[in-house]
């Protein structure tokens, strides 16, 4: 890819080469600034299966770089029928529970809620990274650089890998995840914020021959996203693959509210499993029964950081706001970091101008990407009836369903950018 050499008078180094730090990085070189990729793995590479967006990311591609949407709209697997095209979820109960004098019986069919024109998306989070990385030059990104420490030299930032090499730049953008090295360093590695903490949930993961899931869910159910509702649990599947697999995400509520294993992701079996969804309806028994060598993973979020930025280092993606996947709009959240911080930093002229950049960032993106966080720990409350104000009232339920998510949805990027860029033009008047 040919790009006009940059002109901005400063060196971005972004900490990170996932789906946040390559969006960034593409949307630097759009705007004409000098950046780096250092990257602690030795090539780039995801991990984990499938990635969702909402219509709200794929219209942050658009406008970081047609070109991502491009490579997005190759790869995105949507609902099999035609008639399922705009829907996000069907809602349904998994397993029949009774308190309180309210029942609710498994099958019983809750919500539609609809997201816009693709409804589910699924790509292949490492073909989709591929797409990306065809946008980045290959001089841009140094790998087994895994950040130790930064220090300030005068008006530069250096930066210490693990393998005791050094970097400088003017600025640094962690996009390195929610187990950030970049957010321990910008909050101090002692601040309740630094790290984060489980959410309470785990889920395993597993994978179906899609023929194998007709066979025993039938047309609808198994080629069609779908959420199966029970207390304290719940198990969503959706195509991937082009419709080939069927993907499956078994949710339970973890009653001590701890995870003492290192490890976050780890084998485990199908006995495991069973145990953990006794008493649910034949679907899910049946979803379970084909499930292979399912792995679980425990669900970590991030409690909200006071600021994004401090000095000359900025968070973004999961390494500022690392949310549980309850709204499918994890991702989503980076790829809009990704294109503000961009178009922010496109217009200093300076690097005395970098603050009042970060500042219109953080105040137009940590409202915003914090309460996707809230929001997602409450879908699970909602989608486990463990939420008091509805319980079992599943009109109740399929109202709040059906409306939920619209504001993450629905917003108006390009007037999000504006509003950036307005916060920082202003800024930088009251500093005159």
């Amino acid at each position: 890819m040919h790009n006009m050499p940059p002109q901005k008078p400063f060196h971005v180094a972004v900490c990170g080469g996932g789906i946040g730090g390559l969006c960034l990085t593409i949307g630097l070189l759009q705007q004409k600034v000098s950046c780096t990729i250092y990257e602690a793995a030795p090539a780039f590479e995801e991990i984990g299966a499938g990635v969702s967006f909402g219509p709200n990311a794929v219209r942050a591609m658009e406008l970081i770089h047609p070109l991502i949407a491009k490579g997005f709209e190759s790869l995105v697997t949507v609902n099999g029928w035609p008639q399922k095209k705009e829907t996000w979820f069907d809602f349904r109960i998994g397993k029949s529970e009774s308190r309180d004098g309210q029942e609710v019986s498994t099958d019983t069919y809750v919500a539609d809620v609809k997201s816009g024109n693709l409804g589910q998306t699924s790509v292949h989070r490492a073909h989709y990274l591929d797409e990306l990385v065809k946008l980045v030059p290959h001089d841009v990104a140094k790998f087994g650089k895994r950040l130790k420490e930064t220090t300030e030299d005068g008006e530069k930032v250096v930066l210490l890998f693990e393998d005791g090499t050094t970097e400088e730049a003017d600025v640094v953008i962690g996009c390195d995840g929610i187990k950030s090295r970049t957010r321990q360093i910008l909050l101090g590695a002692n601040h309740p914020a630094a790290n984060a903490v489980f959410s309470g949930k785990y889920a395993y993961r597993g994978l179906i021959p899609m023929d194998k899931a007709v066979d025993a869910l039938g047309d609808e159910l198994a080629r069609n996203s779908q959420i199966y509702m029970g207390y304290r649990g719940h198990v969503l599947t959706f195509p991937i693959d082009k419709g080939k697999t069927m993907n499956v995400v078994a949710f339970r509520t973890k009653l001590d509210g701890k995870w003492d294993d290192r490890m976050w992701v780890r084998p485990s079996t199908t006995e495991d499993m069973f145990t953990d969804f006794v008493g649910w309806g034949d679907k899910v028994q049946s979803i379970l029964g084909l499930m292979k060598n399912p792995d679980v993973w425990a669900l970590f979020d991030h409690p909200p950081a006071p600021l994004f930025y401090k000095g000359r280092l900025c968070l973004l993606g999961d390494a500022a706001h690392a949310t549980t996947p309850h709204q499918g709009a994890g991702a989503g959240q980076a790829i809009e970091d990704a294109l503000v911080l961009s178009n922010l930093l496109g217009q200093v002229n300076s690097p005395a101008d970098i603050n009042n950049a970060f500042e219109a960032y953080d105040a137009v993106r940590r409202p915003r990407s914090q309460r996707v966080v809230t929001t997602s720990r409450e879908a699970s409350h909602l989608y486990e009836l463990e939420n008091e104000t509805i319980k079992y009232d599943l009109e109740k339920a399929r109202n709040e369903l059906e409306v939920r998510c619209k504001w993450i949805w629905d917003e108006d990027l390009s007037a999000q950018v504006k509003t950036a860029q307005n916060f920082m033009a202003k800024n930088s008047l009251g500093r005159l």
